[in-house]
């Protein structure tokens, strides 16, 4: 299978190669040890990427890794040209660039504009005094006249928003770690070194980013208060619910309306390279609406993600669809990219409680969603939540809200190669975090060598979206609900499929829309039906169907 897909067209002349396109996101601490240190690295994925190019997607995800110290695990950047000596080097890296070019996988990388290290030497330079070069490169404020910050703003990771430095005798503003001091995006330069830092990897040859925090950017140049959010507005999607984080209406620390301004000037740099960008939209009140304002049009970003299918509960079939009603009123003209699971949430087989049916029916559905895709690591493999003991635990978001909030450790837990080793193949040392043992049944070499096993269907879902264009890149109807049913219809100018999914664990009689329709999908557990239009789904059954005619 491998060696066939070797060949795969790279459509490096489509520019709309991102658009329904399925990225693979890849957590490089966690995918495969190279060096035996316990700790995953490029060349790792470049020992992988045969096997990610066998799930056919599009193209991969990297998580940073840039140098850092490494006290956010890479989203603390102390030179975002070079790579840090733990994952390996630029030539590792470019290996990465060619092999997965070669086996027709694009490569994006993972981009922390909003704020850097405090390690980083821009910030060194910064805050050495208040007229330096840099003085004005982060965002820095003097205290009140009582010597409290200068507002209320908070830290999504717990505490205020603002750490005092005696060298200027200013509070520095930090949405995350103290160690972690935001940029000043009103400040010109600053604009133009993150610039040159997209040209730097897009001349050494990635096809795109995905922008970490993108509506973070810029801040209230007023620094006013943020007002309190009503509790029956709350919503734990972004910050857990332990966290003060919630209680405020996030107007004047994030979602400035001049972001836009900086967007068109990364789009412009990365048109001639026909490179992508995926943005992570951090918002638990505006998160559809901020993602449809950065993707509307040619001239911003290509797509973006917001947090409603990361969220803890399990999405019904109601949600689904006012969800992307949502999506077409404030995102028409835009393009979302959904996830089920990524690096910052528990693993939604764990979190959603999810039965191997279940697993497989999401999986289908997902593809079948308007806009692009992303599935993370052991996704594929159905991978659930491991759980970290404390003194395990390297996460500082989980150190500080333990045991009410765990911390993200769970889901970044080493990929599992082999079943029959402690590490699972991972890693000849110790791994940088347990391997779960409960993950080893579930091991690549376990489930390709079982007809049945999920990872085959992720394959079959896969190449199902890629062989019907109107999955990939058409346009959708309403969608609807009867029970726990979803419907919808996907269509291009070449085809027309209608598509229904039970979300439940009980059978559901459906009704097809009027006209001729053949079955498709029988490899991924579609229903199949006689005559009339009449069906039953079976629990956490799909039905997919072409139509013919009228």
């Amino acid at each position: 299978m491998t060696s066939a897909l070797a060949t795969k067209p790279a459509n490096a002349n489509d520019k709309d190669w991102w658009r329904g396109a399925v990225i693979y996101q890849i957590y490089p601490r966690s995918y495969q040890d190279s060096n035996g240190d316990g700790i995953g690295d490029l060349l790792g994925i470049v020992q992988r990427l045969p096997y990610i190019a066998s799930l056919g997607v599009d193209a991969i995800w990297i998580s940073p890794f840039f140098m850092s110290p490494m006290k956010d695990f890479g989203y603390d950047v102390s030179d975002y040209c070079d790579v840090d000596p733990m994952f390996g080097s630029l030539a590792d890296f470019d290996a990465v660039i060619d092999t997965a070019h070669k086996l027709g996988i694009k490569v994006m990388i993972d981009l922390v504009m909003s704020h850097t290290s405090d390690q980083h030497p821009w910030f060194a330079e910064s805050r050495a005094d208040k007229t330096n070069p840099k003085s004005n490169w982060y965002v820095w404020a003097d205290p009140k006249p009582d010597g409290t910050a200068p507002n209320n703003w908070l830290s999504i990771f717990g505490g205020s928003g603002w750490q005092w430095d005696a060298r200027r005798e200013q509070y520095y503003m930090h949405n995350f770690l103290v160690s972690q001091p935001d940029l000043n995006f009103h400040e010109p330069e600053v604009q133009e070194a993150l610039l040159d830092v997209a040209r730097f990897w897009l001349n050494r040859g990635v096809d795109g980013f995905r922008l970490d925090t993108i509506n973070f950017y810029m801040h209230d140049e007023q620094l006013r208060d943020n007002p309190a959010l009503a509790p029956e507005r709350r919503n734990a999607n972004t910050a857990p619910a332990v966290n003060p984080y919630n209680h405020q209406e996030h107007l004047y620390d994030k979602n400035h309306p001049r972001n836009v301004e900086f967007l068109r000037r990364l789009r412009a740099v990365m048109e001639p390279f026909g490179a992508a960008a995926v943005g992570e939209v951090g918002d638990s009140q505006r998160g559809l609406e901020i993602l449809g304002e950065y993707t509307r049009g040619d001239d911003l970003m290509q797509m973006c993600y917001a947090f409603e299918f990361l969220a803890a509960e399990m999405p019904t079939a109601q949600r689904f669809v006012e969800v992307m009603a949502e999506v077409d009123d404030v995102a028409g003209d835009g393009w979302a990219c959904w996830a089920f699971s990524n690096h910052d949430v528990v693993r939604h087989a764990s979190r959603w409680s999810l039965s191997p049916a279940a697993q497989r029916l999401f999986t289908t559905l997902i593809m079948c969603l308007r806009g692009s895709v992303c599935i993370y690591q052991g996704e594929e493999l159905g991978l659930p939540e491991a759980d970290v003991a404390f003194e395990d635990l390297q996460d500082p978001y989980g150190i500080e809200f333990w045991p009410e909030f765990k911390g993200r450790d769970g889901c970044r837990t080493p990929m599992v190669w082999t079943e029959g080793d402690q590490n699972g193949g991972f890693s000849a040392s110790k791994p940088w975090l347990p391997v779960a043992s409960e993950h080893l049944p579930l091991a690549v070499n376990a489930q390709e060598d079982e007809p049945g096993a999920l990872i085959h269907h992720y394959r079959k879902a896969i190449a199902f979206r890629h062989a019907h264009p109107a999955l990939s890149r058409g346009s959708h109807n309403k969608l609807q609900a009867t029970g726990d049913v979803i419907y919808f219809t996907r269509s291009d100018e070449t085809e027309t499929i209608f598509c229904a999914f039970n979300l439940s664990d009980t059978p559901s009689d459906f009704d097809l829309p009027a006209g001729e329709w053949a079955p498709i999908g029988a490899e991924l557990g579609s229903a199949l039906f006689s005559g009339g239009g009449r069906l039953q789904l079976g629990p956490w059954q799909s039905c997919l169907v072409l139509k013919t005619t009228n």
